[in-house]
């Protein structure tokens, strides 16, 4: 009976000792969505161009972190992109001075044609969020928000 009596008073305070749940936080859940899908893909059919970038957190860094789309004109995001896309260039032709692992495929944006607001936008906030991640300069100023 001492023994009956002894379990219900464990079960007992096991159960009133439940911890509570922890409810997720809208950041929080904002983060999981974001990270869990982290392949952006920009395709124009008429181009024939795509654009594919997995990289994990970008997503999360760009719904969060970048400036909203608009703030930019697309002329400043041309040139910025044109400019980051031959630093970038240049260093995956360069192995033994720059991280292979950073710098794996070569980028073909020519400045000649329209991509669009979307393309260069995404593009120009992808090469913010690379520099900023890896600590990284392109183009030789400070990458900026």
């Amino acid at each position: 009976m001492k023994t009956f009596l002894y379990l219900i008073l464990v079960l007992g305070f096991l159960i009133g000792c439940n911890t509570s749940k922890r409810i997720p936080s809208s950041n929080n859940e904002l983060a999981n969505k974001a990270t869990q899908n982290d392949t952006v893909k920009i395709a124009n059919n008429e181009l024939e161009y795509e654009i594919i970038i997995i990289e994990p957190g970008f997503n999360f860094w760009l719904a969060s972190r970048a400036k909203p789309e608009g703030y930019y004109s697309q002329q400043f995001l041309e040139n910025r992109n044109y400019l980051y896309v031959t630093e970038w260039n240049s260093r995956v032709m360069q192995p033994l001075r720059y991280n292979p692992d950073l710098y794996e495929l070569q980028i073909d944006y020519q400045p000649g044609i329209d991509y669009g607001y979307d393309v260069n936008y995404k593009l120009y906030n992808y090469f913010i969020y690379f520099q900023l991640t890896y600590k990284q300069q392109l183009a030789g100023f400070t990458p900026r928000i």
